[in-house]
């Protein structure tokens, strides 16, 4: 997340011999001297701001320097808006899972693929039922198959202890 914090310089925080001055109505004044630039600021009633300070020389506007920090806030506040933090969904079956459950589990990660979140399926064995992975391999195959329209394969599927899991994304066109 990034803040305002960046520190901006303002008036005579702003230490280079002469800036490149644009003024309160947004009009280029050309590049002046700190000295003159800091007073046409005062003349105005307003602050020295530099706004790009890695140019050369420095581009600095007289503005409102609460003004200024207010509108770069709004600016952040609008762009966070549009993004979406991807979360990982967990999903859980069992080897002898019921059709109809199965559909449903499948409806479910469909559903998040679709709101960009990433899924984990996991597949857990019980007891003797780890004398028949094959079985729970068929299901997490079915799984992979029946999502591979909207999905990619992230993490190919894999047997930790009495789980069998794998994770799927959302293909990169449908992000």
């Amino acid at each position: 997340m990034v803040h305002i914090k960046k520190f901006i310089r303002i008036n005579e925080r702003i230490r280079v011999p002469e800036v490149r001055l644009v003024g309160p109505e947004g009009n280029q004044l050309g590049v002046v001297s700190i000295q003159k630039a800091l007073e046409l600021a005062e003349q105005h009633g307003l602050d020295l701001v530099e706004v790009a300070p890695q140019a050369a020389p420095p581009v600095c506007r007289i503005i409102d320097f609460s003004k200024f920090k207010y509108d770069q806030e709004k600016k952040e506040r609008e762009a966070k808006k549009h993004q979406h933090q991807s979360q990982l969904k967990e999903i859980r079956l069992k080897p002898n899972i019921d059709d109809h459950d199965y559909q449903v589990k499948v409806r479910q990660a469909l559903n998040f693929l679709n709101k960009k979140d990433r899924v984990k399926v996991e597949l857990f064995f019980k007891g003797r039922q780890m004398e028949h992975l094959d079985l729970g391999r068929k299901v997490l195959d079915r799984f992979i198959s029946d999502t591979q329209q909207e999905a990619q394969l992230e993490k190919e599927p894999l047997l930790e202890g009495r789980i069998m899991s794998f994770v799927i994304a959302p293909k990169r066109g449908n992000v």
